[in-house]
């Protein structure tokens, strides 16, 4: 809400707003209905999205579907990006979550300050992460704003909410500083990521049914051009994964059911074969 109001004073009617119903709770249908009602009295554009979240990690599914979601709404509308209200406390929390799990650079660059929605290309845009949470909820205070509490937002059952509730507690933690870190990190991913997209450009060969990438300095660059490949062969991975393989130093092995292997400056990846039954 608050994003919604900054987004409204700077942009007047340029702007269109979505809330997404993950028919998860049974207070989420009011709380949309919240925003659409205010919507309404300001004269701004707005659409109720009602998803359904598959099974799985559930925070992870209802992300998926929101962002499908999200996606097909602004295509539809011919909007030109999608702006998402994450802040510097949702920063803090995700790096702390990643640097708990031993994630590599890619993860601990956090939430992205832009990126898209991946089945239509709209960007996707985050101008809030420099702002605490306590900031934002000040804005819809003064302007007389209405807003909702998610109460999944104490349920201790999510990691994300034990580590809030770590981080409230450890108040020599700065999670704006945390915040600006990701944002240094985000760089220095951007920075590998334009290597590794040259590399694969200029290296990078498709024959018989494989793929062959360069062998190349610093390792992430080869995790990256290895991951890509597996993506091309119908695998599922990250730079992550292959990087702590790759640090196993075996020479030959399987990832995401390619068959990688090293072979003098280059890897092969290859899809692997059938297994027998008898």
């Amino acid at each position: 809400m608050a994003m919604l109001a900054l987004a409204h004073a700077a942009l007047g009617d340029r702007i269109e707003v979505a809330t997404v119903d993950h028919g998860l709770r049974s207070e989420a249908a009011g709380e949309c209905a919240l925003v659409a009602r205010h919507c309404a009295s300001h004269g701004i554009p707005c659409q109720i999205l009602s998803v359904n979240v598959g099974g799985g990690n559930l925070q992870d599914r209802a992300r998926a579907a929101r962002y499908a979601a999200l996606g097909a709404w602004g295509e539809a509308r011919g909007l030109t990006a999608i702006a998402t209200a994450h802040h510097a406390d949702d920063q803090a929390e995700t790096i702390l979550m990643r640097l708990n799990r031993g994630s590599g650079l890619a993860g601990l660059a956090g939430i992205r300050s832009s990126g898209m929605v991946e089945k239509c290309g709209l960007p996707v845009i985050r101008p809030l992460l420099s702002f605490r949470k306590a900031e934002l909820r000040g804005v819809v205070e003064r302007v007389g704003i209405p807003y909702a509490e998610d109460p999944s937002n104490r349920d201790e059952t999510f990691e994300r909410v034990r580590i809030r509730r770590a981080l409230a507690d450890a108040d020599w933690l700065d999670p704006v500083a945390l915040a600006r870190s990701a944002a240094h990190l985000e760089e220095a991913e951007q920075a590998l990521q334009s290597l590794a997209d040259r590399a694969w450009a200029d290296g990078a060969k498709t024959e018989h049914g494989r793929v062959l990438v360069p062998n190349t300095h610093p390792i992430e660059i080869s995790a990256r051009l290895i991951a890509r490949a597996i993506t091309v062969l119908g695998g599922l991975t990250s730079p992550g994964e292959v990087l702590a393989y790759l640090k196993t130093a075996k020479p030959k092995g399987n990832l995401a059911g390619i068959l990688l292997e090293t072979c003098g400056d280059a890897y092969i990846c290859t899809p692997e074969p059938p297994r027998r039954t008898g």
